[in-house]
């Protein structure tokens, strides 16, 4: 059983070795909720209500902390017997969950846990489902349905809206093409500062473990080409495909070392966490499976400065050694101002929160540590 963590992390599962989870100094993790299957992408609620999408299970669950503890006491399944419904929003009130190729919204969700009935379809026009063709759905700052549809392979020449991100108007229907050229994204998030959207690309498989980077990127221009399938991150060109010509490519705002999946992307907007974290890019890197050595499996952050990131540091580190503790798959800012980090590992979610309010953190505080929950 798995308990409360203090700054630094080490969980101890029953009579088990300690499995060591690395936490910066001044923060602390918790177990905020467990036995989730393959716990995907999140939603929040209006009222704190947490929602969790899966890719195998086919459900969506609901968890509440009725008691403001920081651990759930209340779990609903909102639906069941879905296809893939990984790709969850909530927006005004309700819940909106893309499964093949319709967008199904459950109605005033936090008020019918209990009995939420199933969802009305609100939009059908999604391309089907294949094995390897990932969502994710965010509500944008303009009231639109964002949703990223990645490449149905590794490296292919895929048909749109295959390998792009789309804007829904679901009142109209009609959609705008914001970004082409992406091979899988599951993680965007729009800046705060100047409303900018924001998405992490992974790069394809099967170039080496050092080839090719991820990708952040960021859209300046709607409807721009990131270059997929023909160039990777900035420069890596791709054997099987030549880039046609005439054909524009943005390059990412910043590469990430090759394999380390960052699924997750969420700027940092509450004031619980010391102010040289907010505002800032927080990155849940589910890790490497094709790789000779494992990286990843962490959340990291990303310091802005001027449109351009100027550092990258870990947070938070699942990776003991070689074994990994934890797959992070999304980020989510929590009411209170924590972060939830989700994990397909193990099935559970994390919280975590800022334990030391300190005016005075020194740059030592970059060092980790690591602790034992359980105690």
């Amino acid at each position: 059983m798995f308990a409360m963590v203090a700054s630094g992390v080490a969980l101890t599962a029953r009579a088990e070795q300690p499995i060591m989870i690395t936490v910066t100094k001044g923060f602390g993790l918790s177990l905020y909720a467990s036995d989730l299957g393959d716990a995907k992408q999140m939603a929040l609620g209006d009222e704190g209500t947490l929602f969790v999408g899966s890719y195998k299970s086919g459900s969506i669950q609901a968890l509440v902390d009725s008691n403001a503890d920081g651990r759930v006491d209340k779990r609903y399944v909102v639906a069941k017997g879905l296809e893939y419904p990984e790709a969850i929003a909530f927006y005004k009130g309700d819940l909106y969950v893309a499964e093949e190729e319709r967008i199904l919204r459950f109605v005033d969700i936090e008020n019918r846990l209990r009995r939420p009935g199933r969802g009305k379809e609100v939009y059908d026009r999604l391309p089907g489902k294949t094995n390897k063709s990932r969502r994710a759905m965010r509500f944008g700052p303009d009231g639109r349905l964002y949703v990223a549809i990645g490449a149905p392979c590794n490296v292919c020449e895929a048909h749109a809206p295959f390998g792009s991100i789309i804007a829904i108007d679901l009142e109209s229907g009609s959609s705008e093409q914001i970004a082409t050229g992406i091979r899988n994204v599951t993680g965007f998030d729009w800046a705060p500062k100047d409303s900018k959207l924001w998405f992490a690309d992974l790069g394809r498989d099967w170039m080496g473990d050092r080839l090719p980077p991820d990708e952040i990127n960021r859209v300046d221009i709607v409807g721009a080409h990131y270059g997929f399938p023909y160039i990777h991150a900035s420069s890596v060109l791709e054997p099987a495909y030549e880039k046609p010509k005439g054909l524009k490519v943005t390059t990412p705002v910043f590469e990430l070392p090759a394999h380390v999946a960052p699924m997750g992307l969420e700027f940092y907007r509450g004031e619980q966490f010391p102010e040289k974290y907010r505002d800032q890019l927080f990155v849940a890197e589910n890790g490497s499976w094709n790789r000779s050595s494992k990286i990843g499996y962490q959340v990291t952050m990303l310091t802005l400065e001027d449109d351009s990131i100027s550092k990258r540091q870990t947070v938070v580190s699942f990776l003991d050694g070689e074994f990994p503790v934890a797959r992070p798959y999304d980020l989510i800012m929590a009411p209170d101002g924590a972060m939830y980090i989700s994990d397909d590992l193990k099935g559970n979610v994390y919280r975590l929160f800022y334990k030391e309010n300190t005016s005075e953190e020194s740059e030592s505080s970059e060092a980790s540590e690591q602790q034992d929950p359980n105690q």
